[in-house]
């Protein structure tokens, strides 16, 4: 019922603005209950309408009456068209143009009730220029034209640079101008509007002749069918002047083809819980449109919907709806961004004053810097020229220095090569000791020889002095042990002569050996004195350390072997190092 009565406000509002109500306001209100079968109630009418101070007659005072006491009774069952008819002769003689149009009356009207099947829902009523585009593609494809996208762009682009859309009876202006429906005669633009007049305004879905089976007499029949989203009607012509029945469509309807019989071709089946028609078209192309079309209308009865032309509509205003609030949403953010840029402006500014100070203050820091860098650049100039003289003197003392390393590395290998002729020496004097030692073994070994040899002669001579105080019997066995002992005592004395022979070639080897151990001894302690000239490697001798020492020919050595071992090392890190 709401979108009943937003249809039929519409078509009032016209006549309500045509008229002036405080006159006719009676004869409105009157004509309206009549067309809408909406019973009179004239105490309320007079009592609305009477002419005081309290009296609502201003046009706001009219809508509460107009919804109270007519449109909240409504129930639907009206006539719309002669609804349409009587708004329209009220507001027609006064808005409609006098200029001449290519199409009638009859189809002005037609128009007229278009536009408010399409115009938005407030007021005053326009037309948006994607309803007008929709509408003219209608009358064009309905006349058998080519739709000209260019021309309409054109004109849509000039009518949104003056306003957001046209009013009913500029559009009629616009249809009844030809301006697109160039070539066409008045006839096909008749036919065009009233074609769409019955689609989008008498929920014509289609039309045409067919031939319907009858139920009594079962003859064929040709008959006008007009099919709507509930029902189909077929009269005996197309003025539909003389209506011979209808077929009520539900969910529960189905329609089927059926193979040609009896003479008659292009058959299909209606199928209603009550009665099934048997319909005939003129063709493949027809009965295949119709099968169609009656199918869709069911399907559309099963779901719920409304008819396409309605759904398309209600479609473009969601989304025109849709599309007017996000602009209206990007006219508040871009009005959100513009107060937010302001903001911004203001805040540059502030910070460009904030720069300018900052700029200043930069300018005169900068000149304080630039004095400071010429202070510190003599500054630096005088600290260069001293770090030359000391970088001079530096390289000066690396180069002697490094004159004393090549020295100190020639002393390092000059005392390397001194180690191994001193190794040499206390080898040879090694070596010396040794045989000083085989020599004095030897000449001990001798005298212990020869102490025994006078050993054992005196204690001959003892006896030989016993025996001569002995018996001449003894006396003579004595003289004769004493030839023996002499001859014995010669013997030895030759073995002691012999022996001091040898005792004299062991002391001329001694002494051989002696003046080879000192002349290795003078050898040795000229290295030593050279050594401790250049390292003080070599020391006095000191009484020993508590540590085992090297014993050699002469005793104990001047140095432990720990010592001769770290001096080694010392040597062979010094000779790497120099390397």
């Amino acid at each position: 019922m709401v979108g009943l009565k937003e249809e039929l406000l519409k078509s009032i509002w016209h006549a309500f603005t045509a008229l002036d109500l405080d006159r006719s306001g009676k004869v409105l209100s009157h004509n309206l209950c009549t067309v809408l079968n909406v019973p009179h109630d004239p105490v309320a009418l007079e009592e609305h309408f009477r002419d005081d101070d309290e009296g609502p007659v201003s046009n706001q005072g009219y809508m509460p009456y107009l919804n109270k006491f007519i449109l909240e009774k409504v129930q639907g069952n009206f006539d719309k068209v002669e609804f349409n008819r009587m708004c329209w002769t009220l507001c027609a003689k006064k808005n409609l143009s006098k200029s001449p149009l290519v199409i009638s009356d009859e189809d002005a009207f037609k128009v007229w009730v278009i536009f408010n099947f399409l115009s938005e829902d407030k007021y005053p009523l326009i037309i948006v220029p994607e309803e007008i585009e929709y509408l003219l593609k209608k009358l064009t494809e309905a006349m058998g034209a080519g739709w000209q996208q260019e021309q309409f762009d054109h004109y849509k682009i000039a009518l949104n640079t003056s306003r957001e859309g046209l009013s009913a009876w500029e559009l009629i202006d616009l249809i009844g101008s030809g301006q697109f429906s160039k070539g066409m005669d008045r006839q096909t633009v008749s036919m065009a509007i009233n074609e769409v007049f019955n689609e989008l305004i008498l929920d014509v879905l289609k039309q045409g002749y067919m031939l319907k089976k009858g139920h009594k007499r079962k003859n064929w029949t040709e008959r006008w069918f007009v099919l709507k989203p509930n029902i189909i009607s077929y009269y005996v012509s197309e003025d539909l002047k003389d209506k011979k029945g209808d077929i009520i469509l539900d969910g529960n309807c189905c329609v089927e083809a059926l193979p040609d019989r009896d003479g008659k071709k292009c058959l299909f089946l209606i199928k209603c819980l009550d009665k099934s028609f048997e319909i005939s078209a003129s063709d493949k192309k027809k009965k295949q449109e119709w099968i169609q079309a009656i199918q869709t209308t069911v399907n559309l009865l099963r779901a719920g919907s409304p008819p396409p032309h309605k759904e398309a509509r209600q479609k473009r205003k969601e989304l025109r709806q849709k599309l007017l609030a996000e602009q209206e949403e990007l006219e508040r953010q871009m009005k959100e961004l513009q107060t937010a840029n302001e903001n911004k402006q203001k805040e540059l500014e502030t910070v460009r004053k904030q720069l300018e100070a900052a700029a200043a203050r930069a300018a005169e820091e900068e000149k304080k810097r630039l004095q400071t860098q010429v202070e510190l650049q003599d500054r630096f100039s005088l600290e260069l020229e001293r770090e030359k003289m000391v970088r001079q003197k530096m390289e000066e003392q690396v180069a002697q220095k490094s004159s004393e390393l090549e020295q100190y590395l020639q002393r390092v290998r000059e005392l390397e090569e001194m180690y191994k002729q001193l190794q040499d020496a206390l080898e040879d004097e090694k070596q010396a000791r040794q045989d000083e030692e085989t020599v004095r073994k030897l000449q001990a070994r001798l005298l212990e020889e020869e102490s025994a040899k006078r050993a054992e002669l005196e204690k001959w001579h003892l006896q030989q002095q016993q025996t001569i105080q002995m018996t001449e019997a003894e006396k003579q066995e004595l003289e004769n042990q004493r030839m023996i002992k002499e001859q014995a005592l010669q013997v030895a004395m030759q073995q002691l002569e012999q022996l001091e022979l040898e005792r004299k070639e062991a002391l001329e080897q001694y002494e051989e050996v002696k003046k080879k151990l000192e002349t290795a001894a003078n050898n040795t302690k000229s290295w030593k004195d050279k050594v401790a000239h250049h390292e003080g490697l070599i020391r006095l001798i000191e009484p020993g350390s508590k540590n085992p020492h090297l014993i050699t020919n002469w005793g104990p050595a001047a140095f432990t072997e720990a010592e001769l071992e770290q001096r080694q090392k010392s040597w062979k890190g010094k000779k790497a190092t120099s390397e």
